[in-house]
């Protein structure tokens, strides 16, 4: 049998893996060609998420061929003028180019693709380009719902100039993403949440819960850090603005209760792109590391993660790799959404300054209580996020309609 051959399309290049979505897209395409599929992979190099290498990295060696387009996707003040009188979401505008069209044209003309798999809502802007040069179907992979996030955002903005702002923004990119919805052929949510309010929203076409998996043989908890039950730690791409917002509110509004009533507690901060004022925070033991060269040693430091989502959607990969790795993660029912996980035995629930501060009180009371709750949670993603058994799913359902085209 003939594999499977998909031509994958993101908006940043995937490597190095250290944010969610690339971790996802990584996954993924790993698992699919392990399950016999072959992929191939163009991406675009944006300024925002430069990839500097001059090989690309053994990680993606998987991809059967790997193409990248440089994109200048910097915010500009006089494009972001200039876009109000458009009528256009800027948020997609930003990746319209002219040499990643052409080099995918220059793809889709020289090998004959069964899938083109569209990785966040960006991409859909070339789906007009994908039917015009080749016959393959065009799945989309739905990491969130892309105005709900900035719908939450704005939600959670008080300053009335940036809220009108804002405001806009939503408007236009709901319009753009419901306009797209039925132009797939195949459409792929992350969460079983968001896929159902796409149905909602009018989605009729054939769809598929695809969750973000994980490869449990690359995490390896360390327990003996659970020693240590006075650190807590937060780690996420703070050039993501749900991130940078939850981390904010945290220390603005928990943190200071923390410290009070647990005087020797230290928080540590890693981030993709952290901003300077919080580089230059000087506040005791609150320690702020930047990058760091390894995500999961990070984690593994601190028996506590601290995931303060006030605004997002879809799924967050650092809970699910802080649950493989046996951390205790606290966080709010926005960061719950996608992981069905049960408050007090795998997972807390917090979503009030009370309430981090008693999830935080709830660890200090005990290591054993902390401890069974890591171990709970790194079993829970054995059985439930394992990313072979979630490839297979959608190998099978890719099978079924190529299957359905031949014998029409």
């Amino acid at each position: 049998m003939e594999p499977i051959k998909i031509l994958q399309l993101c908006k940043k290049f995937p490597y190095p893996s250290k944010d969610g979505e690339s971790i996802a897209i990584k996954t993924l395409s790993h698992s699919l060609v392990e399950l016999g599929c072959e992929m191939d992979l163009l991406s675009m190099n944006t300024s925002k998420h430069k990839f500097e290498g001059n090989t690309f990295p053994e990680g993606a060696s998987h991809y059967s061929l790997i193409e990248f387009v440089e994109v200048d996707n910097n915010i500009y003040i006089k494009d972001a003028i200039l876009n109000l009188f458009s009528g256009a979401s800027f948020h997609i505008s930003r990746f319209i180019s002219e040499d990643f069209k052409k080099k995918l044209i220059e793809l889709l003309s020289s090998k004959k693709y069964d899938f083109i798999q569209l990785e966040t809502l960006v991409l859909a802007a070339y789906i007009p380009t994908i039917r015009e040069h080749s016959k393959a179907k065009i799945m989309m992979r739905s990491h969130n719902v892309e105005f709900e996030i900035w719908e939450r955002i704005k939600n959670n903005t008080t300053f009335p100039i940036k809220k009108w702002y804002l405001s806009l923004l939503v408007r236009r990119l709901k319009k753009f993403e419901l306009s797209q919805i039925n132009l797939y052929d195949l459409f792929l949510s992350i969460t079983q949440k968001d896929l159902d309010y796409y149905k909602k929203l009018g989605l009729n076409i054939p769809s598929l819960n695809i969750p973000i998996g994980i490869n449990k043989k690359n995490y390896f908890p360390d327990y003996s850090s659970f020693l240590k039950k006075n650190k807590i730690n937060f780690i996420g791409s703070l050039d993501w603005q749900p991130n940078l917002e939850g981390l904010s509110w945290f220390l603005e509004h928990v943190w200071h209760k923390t410290i009070k009533e647990y005087p020797d507690m230290e928080f540590h901060i890693a981030g993709r792109n952290t901003p300077k004022s919080l580089l230059d925070l000087r506040e005791k033991n609150i320690f702020v590391h930047g990058e760091v060269d390894d995500a999961k040693a990070f984690i593994n430091e601190c028996p506590i993660m601290i995931v303060p989502l006030r605004s997002g959607s879809g799924m967050r990969v650092k809970i699910l790799e802080g649950m493989a790795l046996g951390r205790v993660v606290i966080t709010s029912s926005i960061g719950m959404e996608g992981i069905p996980a049960i408050h007090q035995k795998e997972i807390l629930i917090a979503d009030t300054p009370e309430e981090y501060v008693t999830a935080i009180r709830f660890c200090m009371e005990g290591k054993e209580q902390m401890e069974q709750i890591g171990k709970n949670a790194e079993i829970f993603i054995q059985e439930n996020f394992d990313t072979l058994n979630i490839s297979k799913r959608l190998k099978d359902k890719m099978q079924s309609m190529i299957h359905k085209i031949i014998r029409n």
